[in-house]
């Protein structure tokens, strides 16, 4: 059994908090680092102690992976954790951890190298009779052999980076003229974000869903699945909102996903929770589409239903400790919700709209759980990703968890940035939405600048039978008090639109 007494936590903002809380609560010591932009951030006072890495750009900062083991050393630290984003799907930083002697709260550099590579991961689980996408068996540079597949596969056609992740080296392609301009694009894409031009076509499934599976594997040849997230909603290829469980899954079809993901962690000797992305088509097949081999973004909306602790969970297991439960043990408790609050601008096409976070307030009550890492005051950094908060509800029902998620979006005031609060409130109004008939379409077939502007005005209008309302309850009554009546009016307005 390994001993964990000290953690450095390689991260910043929400997860590195997040990350910290559960250590604390296990009696273990905590390290934070951070960069100039984030000197005051609350990850740092929280920790027990704090590294200065360098510079606001993370590649001077959180990505000097050399810096971060040395100081870990120098600290004394036993281990660390990567959180998500920066190096938590490095393979060369792990293994230059595991080199150090430092336990890393994740699986092993060879599963994040094979996983990592996504026709590599392919290749790995074919074996384990893991349902396959359409496509070609590996990286393909001659446009005309890529087009010949593309035709046969039938269009439409997605061109991705082998080493891509978030949207980036990927291209749509719904004709035959248009393959070799798009082919371009993603391999100069894929080249400047990843330093590796390697791409290969699948079929596009029209209409999916965004399923993914929750896994969790020990040292001790135990897997489990917790469970599935649908991860539908989406712009730019990119989460916006999660729930747990999908909406659309039969037991039968969450058995067989979740043995599918299973599958594909003994695939790669995976040890820790990881995460299993399908794509579950209209007819109800569903094909493997990647593996991500760290703690996701959405995990807490699995925490709800499982009342598991996913990072207390990679801690045991990095320590060696076995899995305290089986499979038969697990079962899904309720619904969750999960709306990720940008600073961004949904009228704006979703741009970054950075700036001071000149009033913050936070919702509360049963039901809610807000992981942040900011402060009224606050700057939003320009130099990393812009989410300010991921905002989470459960409720018994899924209709509970809505409205609980209605709610919370109106209890939380974030003022002097625009934000994706709005998106969240017309998407959990939307009645395809509610309903449960979404796609991974949601986005461009239902949402506009438009549609979000005839939302607030429909809150407006809410606002003025509120008022009138108020207004006739004071009239009625003995001693009129107009002038408290407009005061609660004005707050209520002013509250509701903010």
């Amino acid at each position: 059994m390994k001993s964990i007494t000290k953690l450095l936590v390689a991260n910043r903002g929400e997860i590195a908090l997040r990350v910290m809380r559960s250590a604390r609560e296990m009696g273990i010591k905590t390290v934070a680092v951070y960069s100039d932009a984030d000197r005051l951030s609350p990850h740092v006072t929280y920790a027990d102690q704090a590294i200065h890495l360098g510079p606001s750009a993370s590649a001077q900062s959180y990505l000097l992976g050399d810096k971060i083991i040395s100081e870990s050393l120098r600290l004394g630290v036993d281990a660390i954790h990567p959180g998500y984003g920066f190096l938590s799907e490095n393979a060369e930083f792990a293994e230059k951890v595991e080199k150090a002697g430092i336990t890393f709260i994740g699986p092993s550099s060879e599963a994040i190298r094979v996983m990592g590579d996504k026709l590599q991961a392919k290749a790995t689980v074919k074996e384990f009779n893991v349902p396959m996408i359409p496509g070609t068996a590996g990286a393909i540079t001659d446009v005309e052999e890529a087009k010949r597949i593309a035709s046969e596969i039938g269009f439409p056609v997605l061109i991705k980076a082998s080493a891509g992740g978030g949207g980036k080296g990927m291209r749509l392609v719904h004709k035959s003229e248009e393959f070799e301009s798009q082919m371009d694009l993603a391999v100069s894409e894929a080249t400047s974000a990843f330093g590796d031009g390697s791409v290969f076509v699948e079929k596009y499934a029209v209409n999916p869903r965004h399923i993914e599976i929750q896994v969790l594997a020990d040292t001790h040849g135990n897997v489990v699945h917790l469970f599935e997230r649908d991860c539908s909603i989406q712009r730019r290829h990119q989460k916006v909102i999660e729930e747990a469980p999908s909406a659309v899954l039969t037991p039968e079809k969450r058995a067989a996903m979740g043995l599918a993901a299973v599958n594909v962690a003994k695939a790669c000797n995976y040890v820790g929770a990881g995460t299993v992305e399908f794509i579950y088509d209209g007819s109800g097949d569903f094909f493997f589409l990647e593996m991500n081999t760290r703690l996701q973004v959405e995990h807490p909306v699995t925490e709800w239903i499982t009342g598991l602790d996913l990072v207390k969970e990679q801690i045991k297991v990095a320590r060696g400790e076995a899995l305290g439960f089986a499979q038969e043990d697990l079962t899904i408790n309720g619904h969750s919700m999960e709306v990720r609050v940008y600073a961004e601008n949904p009228a704006n096409n979703f741009l970054p709209d950075i700036g001071l976070l000149k009033k913050y307030r936070r919702p509360m009550g049963p039901g809610i759980r807000v992981d942040d890492g900011f402060e009224e005051g606050m700057e939003i950094p320009i130099y990393y990703d812009p989410m300010i908060s991921k905002l989470s509800t459960h409720g018994d029902t899924r209709e509970e968890a809505i409205d609980r998620m209605k709610r919370a979006i109106d209890e939380y005031k974030v003022v002097g940035i625009e934000t994706t609060l709005g998106f969240g409130r017309f998407v959990m109004n939307h009645p395809a939405f509610v309903s449960g008939d979404f796609t991974t379409s949601f986005v461009d077939d239902y949402f506009t600048p438009e549609a979000l502007n005839r939302f607030d005005e429909g809150g407006a209008k809410v606002a003025a039978i509120m008022a009138n309302v108020i207004l006739e309850k004071h009239k009625n009554e003995q001693v009129p008090d107009v002038e408290n009546a407009q005061s609660n009016i004005s707050n209520w307005k002013r509250n509701r639109t903010l």
